[in-house]
């Protein structure tokens, strides 16, 4: 089912997975089928769904509530063959929260996992591991479209007509005061419907004629309704901020995504990014145009919970929104949160024909490019595989600077950005977090250290802004002409600290030991110690601990040979121990300084 590296994906293509899909230890990985190629992928909160195209169902992932229809509630981590669907030929199936309904081409129904909304449609609430026939909706096939929410399911058959039951406790199956419904309900909507798809609580549809409906929760604009339409937000409305006739609708956990013939439209809540408007745009009311596609059109949407993906008419995928556990698909060390449309750099090779999205993961249908396609559309903000491939980690990426990932740098800020983890990482590696001393520190010349005070090999790094700035000969501002450009070739760059969240250590020679002898010692002029009554008041514990640490003295040659050194003691005369302490921390030479006290 699996092969060992990529050119052994078979030209029929393979799933590659993403985030917690409980496949392969949760790894970025991917699969193939012998024998057989996937056709239909489906991604519900835990659980995937996968039609081939001998019409088989493979199961796998969370089973808490039987969702996997095999018959058990145990977590499935592979591909499963249903068997109770053996005799059946699946066309179709749609993963909800927790439960999964499935359409075979002879026009039947069938539902497993949870029930406690009758989103399975069995006229009861009852949960159940295996896949059971949806009866009444037997007579209704064709079917052209199955599609799920958290405790709700729609069916959409050939002509036109749109069924859906389950939970509608806040009107997300559009069957106004009713609190749920247990089997398969028809809504009315006065034309044929094209396209349906269902939140978590909230659901959408598409006629024939391009205009979009959308029913349900309201909160957070994910509806794209105007003011005076909220009131009856449990029926069907039409959203009148789209001009354009609609082709795809894609609803996520409180998120909408509407596909035009030319742009692409997303409402409602995206404190993940997953809007894909920037990192100033939260919640958008009303359908706002992404403005990332200017060179390739866009050809499917779809949404997971908190994160969005789209691919183009030429085959590349783009993610956006919430980054946790990889599921954007950017590679295995970026959980970050992207708020514009990114490129999916592992897919430039491939095709991508299918992309679905869940709770925590994101799954991906690809096939290899085809060798004579020499040329492929990207935009001009994406990030280039030459760039790519001079980088050993997704981090270095997040810590260029954009305007190396670009071949003509706008003068304006460019609208590919970092996140906001690796923004906030920068900022933590900025000097600005030490001050303004920070900016310009003084040139290090040969006799820098040359001086008679003692430096410290351990330096700490105040994280007090100084206000009080050093006088600058080093700028660094990188428009001066001290300061490196930035390279604009290929060659790897150096590798940022993977825990950027640490001060920086400043690494500095290690002085020369001030020798003890007074002819190596430059004389200097004693300084007149402090009188203040700090200074001879009770001797601070720093000071005390420095005295104590002091190396053992040697005598002076100036004493007298007869005279005893006594060794310090700390008992003795305390505003001179304070004296000699202060001295010893000023670096004054030692046969300047206070022994003891001379008997006389």
């Amino acid at each position: 089912m699996t092969g060992q590296t990529e050119d052994d994906i078979p030209e029929t293509g393979a799933i590659f997975t993403f985030g917690k899909s409980k496949f392969a230890d949760n790894v970025p990985s991917k699969f193939w089928l012998k024998n057989d190629h996937p056709e239909e992928i489906s991604c519900g909160g835990d659980h995937t769904a996968l039609v081939t195209g001998h019409s088989r169902l493979f199961m796998f992932g969370s089973n808490t509530c039987g969702q996997l229809g095999l018959g058990s509630e145990i977590n499935i981590n592979k591909p499963t063959a249903v068997k109770v669907l053996k005799t059946e030929k699946v066309k179709f199936a749609a993963c909800g929260r927790d439960h999964t309904i499935v359409c075979t081409w002879s026009g039947q129904v069938y539902g497993a996992g949870s029930n406690q909304e009758g989103q399975l449609g069995l006229g009861h609430c009852d949960d159940t591991n295996t896949f059971h026939l949806i009866h009444p909706f037997s007579d209704h096939a064709p079917i052209k479209m199955l599609a799920a929410g958290c405790n709700t399911s729609a069916a959409l058959t050939e002509e036109g007509r749109l069924f859906m039951w389950g939970d509608n406790s806040v009107g997300q199956i559009g069957l106004g005061a009713e609190s749920y419904a247990s089997e398969p309900r028809e809504v009315m909507v006065g034309q044929s419907v094209a396209w349906v798809s269902c939140g978590y609580h909230h659901s959408a549809f598409v006629t024939v004629d391009g205009d979009l409906y959308t029913f349900g929760e309201s909160r957070n604009g994910r509806l794209g309704l105007f003011r005076d339409q909220l009131a009856n937000h449990r029926v069907p409305q039409q959203v009148e901020g789209i001009q354009d006739p609609v082709i795809q609708v894609s609803c996520g956990g409180e998120h909408t995504v509407a596909l035009t013939k030319e742009d692409v439209y997303t409402f409602g809540r995206g404190q993940h990014g997953q809007l894909g408007h920037g990192t100033f745009l939260f919640e958008a009311h009303l359908p706002k145009a992404l403005v990332h596609f200017r060179n390739g059109r866009v050809s499917h949407v779809t949404c997971g919970e908190n994160h969005t993906a789209v691919i183009t008419d030429s085959g590349i995928l783009y993610t956006f929104g919430d980054g946790r556990h990889g599921k954007l698909g950017l590679g295995e060390e970026n959980f970050t949160n992207q708020f514009r449309p990114t490129l999916c750099p592992r897919f430039l090779k491939y095709s991508v024909q299918s992309v679905k999205g869940g709770s925590s993961h994101m799954l991906v249908l690809a096939m290899p490019r085809p060798p004579e396609v020499e040329e492929v559309v990207i935009e001009e903000d994406d990030v280039t595989e030459t760039i790519l491939e001079t980088l050993e980690t997704y981090t270095e990426l997040l810590m260029m600077d954009p305007s190396l990932l670009m071949s003509n740098p706008p003068t304006a800020p460019p609208l590919w950005t970092l996140s906001a983890r690796a923004r906030r990482r920068e900022r933590e590696c900025s000097p600005e977090q030490f001050g303004q001393m920070f900016h310009n520190l003084p040139p290090l010349m040969s006799g820098f250290f040359n001086t008679s005070l003692p430096v410290s090999r351990n330096i700490r790094i105040s994280r007090t802004p100084c206000k009080d700035p050093s006088t600058s000969s080093l700028s660094s501002n990188p428009s001066s002409n001290n300061a490196p450009s930035p390279s604009l070739s290929l060659k790897p760059r150096g590798k940022p600290p993977l825990t950027p969240s640490r001060s920086p250590q400043f690494t500095f020679p290690d002085p020369p030991s001030p020798s003890l002898s007074s002819k190596s010692s430059p004389k200097k002029k004693k300084p007149t110690p402090s009188k203040s009554p700090k200074s001879t008041s009770k001797e601070p514990s720093s000071l005390s601990q420095s005295f104590l640490s002091m190396p053992k003295l040697i005598p002076d040659p100036t004493l007298s040979p007869k005279t005893p050194l006594k060794s310090p003691q700390i008992t003795t005369n305390p505003p001179k121990r304070c004296l000699r302490g202060t001295q010893a921390l000023l670096g004054v030479p030692l046969h300047h300084r206070q022994i003891g006290t001379r008997t006389q």
